[in-house]
């Protein structure tokens, strides 16, 4: 492809020119698309098999499971053992509750349209590797459940579930991940997309249950840029979406320490996850999909890798 295509495609990852698209469908291919330009190879690829760890030869073994690099530099022989050598069950949490339809004047996407970006492309990915995809839409509670599946029809479905409006609802993210742990009877891969707004040690206990059932969970958290940076000044008055009610107030004077709480609430969200084994990654609404999309892969392909290099010692 010429680096004038190139650009082209670039120019679509804009979500100025994102919002002015009405179809999600044709929105979601001209992200994937320009997410593939100028990639020799998806970098979705590792998600769907596991490495787990390396175990010496014995014989009957498989040769072509053997890690010749490992080989190389060791002169023995070992085995790469996989968690899952099967396709991906993939389910899409996306969340579709009142907050997620808030858009300041620095977004051209609300909340919800930005995660129900990310949603339909990262499932066209996995459809295009032959994974399974499911979604479950959700607020209070899962409203909708689509169950993994890679029938050729499947990508325009999820589509279409993903194009209906959000609801008047509050976000209860911790309810919702213990269902979806009690409901998913196969081992899945579950990406949680929202913009958190619930009790922290929730969201976590949720994330618990879905690894305590062998479950693997991503979140994705997703965030209007005036959430990020609040903008405001002078006498203002905030309406509190998901029935927080209303405050008027000098907005100079919360600013400071908004910025503070919003800060500790994600470092403190992103430190459980870790401690749970779980992938944490922010997303500004304002900003370019398939960029942080492309950084976010990228970087979980990479530590798969260096994952798979290791050996037992």
């Amino acid at each position: 492809m010429t680096d004038e295509a190139r650009s082209e495609y670039r120019r679509y990852l804009d979500p100025s020119v994102l919002a002015r698209i009405g179809s999600l469908e044709l929105r979601a291919r001209l992200m994937v698309e320009g997410f593939f330009t100028g990639m020799h190879r998806s970098p979705y690829r590792g998600l769907s098999i596991e490495f787990a760890d390396h175990r010496a030869y014995t014989q009957g073994d498989d040769l072509r499971h053997i890690d010749w690099k490992v080989f190389g530099r060791t002169d023995k022989y070992y085995i790469k053992e996989y968690d899952q050598e099967t396709n991906l069950n993939l389910v899409l949490a996306v969340d579709c509750s009142e907050s997620m339809s808030y858009r300041s004047a620095q977004a051209a996407m609300s909340k919800y349209e930005y995660a129900s970006s990310l949603a339909a492309a990262i499932a066209y990915l996995a459809l295009r590797q032959q994974d399974a995809v499911g979604l479950a839409l959700f607020d209070e509670g899962i409203r909708e459940l689509l169950r993994p599946s890679n029938h050729q029809h499947q990508w325009r479905t999820v589509a279409g579930e993903l194009s209906r409006p959000t609801g008047p609802a509050k976000t209860s993210v911790g309810r919702v991940l213990a269902e979806l742990a009690e409901r998913l009877s196969n081992r899945a891969l579950v990406i949680l997309i929202s913009d958190l707004f619930d009790e922290q040690e929730r969201i976590l206990w949720g994330l618990r249950l879905l690894r305590y059932r062998h479950h693997e969970a991503i979140v994705w958290s997703v965030w209007d840029p005036a959430e990020l940076t609040f903008p405001f000044r002078g006498s203002t008055l905030f309406d509190g979406l998901e029935s927080a009610g209303r405050l008027l107030a000098e907005a100079g004077s919360l600013r400071a320490r908004y910025l503070e709480e919003v800060d500790r609430f994600a470092d403190e969200l992103r430190m459980g996850c870790g401690r749970l084994q779980v992938d944490f990654a922010q997303f500004d609404s304002s900003a370019s999909l398939g960029p942080g999309l492309a950084t976010y892969l990228a970087t979980r392909s990479a530590r798969l890798r260096h994952r798979s290099s290791r050996v037992l010692k």
